[in-house]
């Protein structure tokens, strides 16, 4: 049997790959980028719906799972908590409005990691309640990094998954620890190298692997502060920006973020010791996007669209916990009310051959 979804905030549909990878059918989705609209089409073969606040539940096809990575926005909670009617005016409101229509079984989504920090913690709650309010009190949610899940990008994300009738448990997910970032980078291409004269690399002593698996080795020649710098810190002058930052391949990389169009993300090759910019192509590899995956936008907007994308290696993962673990299976609840209404419907057959 084949499950469906349906990919609210699309994007270049990075949860559609993922869960059509372990078997579900994807029956709707929507962004209301037109950007993001062609690239999709081009991939997919299909455009998107526009704006989620457009969209009439009723017309909906059903599906199973409802899956999204809706964005982060502040809630006017009032004195006392309305759930639900608090969500007004934002597009959360806008998922739940088709929640409560089409009732799907199990319901995915995504947010940055401070989203759980939003707003004092006022943002996730309210998000919280208004799932409860609507009869999905089984909600488990755990931020989850990439590097965890075969990917070379310390990228971390909070992930949302309820229930009317089972608990997701995040701990039976199957964790796989990425190779470095050397192992996923383009063999040939046009790279962008820097010239050595605009960079400075740290001496050995300040280069250690970081917990988070990021090899910090050096820093582009911008202004950097010039008061306030604490002692044995000034190799670190310059690099209170990412843009300035290079990191070794034989780490992972950090998070790819939205807001950087330029792609200014700088490698060290140690082999070749140069140090060049990572490619739109390798952005999209270690977001876990196959070569073939068509591109369609200009660079700045290609930058951006993988900086708003979910990594599909975690999303795979989650899509094959929630059928390993019987989320979409029926209750017994739901099996003795389809129980009754078919006893009901085969009474009425009867009476009616009867007269």
């Amino acid at each position: 049997m084949k499950y469906k979804f349906i990919d609210l905030f699309c994007g270049l549909g990075g949860f559609r790959i993922g869960f059509e990878r372990n078997g579900y059918d994807c029956v709707f989705s929507s962004d209301f980028d037109k950007n993001i609209q062609l690239t999709y089409k081009e991939n997919f073969g299909e455009e998107p719906f526009g704006d989620i606040t457009k969209i009439d539940p009723k017309k909906m096809p059903d599906f199973d799972v409802l899956v999204g990575g809706f964005p982060c926005q502040p809630f006017s909670v009032s004195g006392k908590k309305k759930g639900f009617a608090d969500t007004r005016g934002t597009l959360f409101f806008d998922v739940c409005r088709i929640i409560k229509e089409k009732n799907p079984k199990v319901v995915l989504l995504e947010n940055v990691k401070h989203f759980i920090h939003h707003n004092s913690g006022r943002t996730i709650n309210v998000v919280l309640d208004s799932l409860q309010e609507l009869g999905y009190d089984k909600i488990s949610y755990k931020i989850l990094n990439l590097k965890d899940f075969s990917l070379p990008q310390n990228r971390e994300r909070i992930f949302i998954v309820a229930s009317k009738s089972k608990s997701f448990d995040f701990d039976q997910m199957k964790l796989t620890k990425s190779r470095p970032l050397a192992s996923f980078l383009d063999k040939e291409g046009d790279f962008e190298y820097l010239e050595k004269s605009s960079y400075t690399m740290l001496e050995d002593k300040h280069v250690v692997l970081q917990p988070s698996g990021l090899k910090f080795v050096g820093y582009r020649n911008k202004r950097g502060f010039r008061y306030g710098i604490r002692p044995n810190t000034e190799h670190l002058n310059r690099v209170h920006r990412q843009p300035n930052r290079i990191y070794s391949v034989e780490g992972y990389h950090p998070t790819i973020p939205s807001q950087e169009t330029s792609g200014r993300f700088f490698i060290y090759l140690p082999k070749e010791d140069r140090v060049r910019k990572l490619t739109i192509n390798e952005c999209f590899k270690i977001m876990g996007f196959d070569e073939d995956y068509k591109k369609v936008s200009t660079p700045g907007q290609l930058y951006k669209q993988i900086g708003n994308s979910v990594g599909i290696t975690v999303v795979s993962e989650l899509a094959r916990q929630i059928l390993n673990q019987g989320m979409l299976n029926e209750d017994e609840s739901q099996k003795e009310i389809k129980r009754d209404s078919s006893k009901v419907v085969n009474k009425q057959t009867q009476l009616a051959l009867w007269n």
